[in-house]
Formats: C-alpha cells, structure tokens, sequence
C-alpha cells in the first residue's frame, strides 16, 4: 500500500468514527513529530501495538479485501500478561472482505456498532486445518444457534457473536459501512491468525508521502 492511500483512509476513519461519536485517545491523532518527543511511557502503547492497523492482506486492492482496525487495549505474553483483554474498533466497508482465517487461542466477540449488515461466513477447521463441513453451534447475542457450515450469519446494528478458536470466519458489510467493535482475550497478530490462503496481515507500504499518523507496525 501507498503511505498516501493509508493517510487518506486514516482521514475518512476519522469522519466516519466522529459520524458514529466514537472517540479515540488523544495520542492517536500524533504525528511522527510528536511520537518523538515520548520514551518509555509510551511502552504499553508500543509493544501491545495498540493503535491504528490498516492492511490490503497483499492484495493491493483495500477497497475489495482490506480492513481498517485501532487497536485500543492489548496486552502481551511479557511486560503486559496481567491484562488479558483486547479491544478493537473496526471500519467494515460494503463488499470488503477480510478473508478467512482462525485464532489459535483468542476468542473474540464481533459487534455490529451500527451502520450495515455485517455479514460473518462461518466453518469449523479439520485437525488438518481445512474446512470442515460439520455444522456449527454458535453464540449470537448470549443464544446458542446452529448454523451448517458455510453458513453467513447476517449481524444487524447491535448484535453480536462469539467466535472461539479454530472457527474459520471471513467478514464483510452489506447494505452501507459497519463500525465494528471487537473485545476479546490478548490479541496476538504475529502468531495467533492462520489464514486459509496465503495473505499478508501486514501491509508493505511505499513511502510516498509523509506520514499522517503512525501505524502499529511503523513502532519498530
């Protein structure tokens, strides 16, 4: 992706989020200038790369399979392992997918905020880490509800659903933009995600502008 397209999403994130009267934490709107005045009273920010994650999953299209994601609270396996929590906000455009993946060990609740359907396509993994074709039981709302595999569960503004390890789910809106919100146990995205196909979850970026804000993975 281009550092300009990624400053141009950050800037349409930040209407659509103020639309929907989501705030996000005064450090987020920091630009390189700022992040270099701060030290260590950043690390939690830093190293749970809490804040904005924007990737095309490689597929250099963000419009068709991308998503936009501010990590808000995270903890990790070394300085931050009491907090085992995590909460995302997520901008789910219509027809843009995430495609389908698992966690190994995160299980996570995904709430439609407001705006769209967000549509959620579900299959369990074989041993073998493929699709299965066993129906699903899953919780939307606090209700258990059985579903076939394959199965797309159509989440209107307010509902929600438990994903648990190892359930396949790729996701998309329908109708007008979702603003998505996701808590869930320590969110781990250098080792927890397996995607069926061969996708990168972090975007190369091509420096073409300045940056407008810093990316999660630009801390390193």
């Amino acid at each position: 992706m281009k550092r300009s397209e990624i400053n141009e999403i950050q800037r349409k994130a930040k209407k659509f989020l103020a639309k929907h009267s989501f705030n996000l934490p005064p450090w987020a709107f920091w630009g390189p200038k700022e992040w270099a005045l701060v030290g260590q009273e950043v690390d939690e920010i830093t190293s749970c790369m809490l804040g904005w994650d924007i990737t095309d999953f490689g597929s250099n299209d963000f419009t068709k399979r991308g998503l936009f994601l501010f990590t808000l609270r995270n903890g990790n396996a070394t300085h931050y392992s009491n907090k085992v929590y995590a909460e995302k906000i997520m901008i789910v455009e219509v027809d843009q997918e995430t495609p389908m993946h698992f966690h190994r060990h995160k299980m996570e609740d995904i709430i439609n905020r407001g705006g769209g359907v967000l549509c959620i396509q579900l299959y369990v993994s074989t041993p073998s880490e493929e699709l299965s074709e066993e129906p699903l039981t899953v919780s939307i709302d606090g209700i258990s509800v059985n579903i076939k595999a394959g199965d797309i569960v159509r989440l209107q503004p307010g509902m929600s659903i438990c994903l648990t390890p190892f359930m396949y789910h790729r996701f998309y809106a329908e109708g007008e933009t979702c603003l998505v919100g996701e808590v869930s146990m320590v969110n781990d995205d250098t080792l927890d995600n397996r995607f069926y196909e061969d996708v990168g979850r972090f975007s190369e970026i091509e420096e073409d502008e300045e940056i407008l804000h810093l990316l999660s993975n630009d801390y390193k």
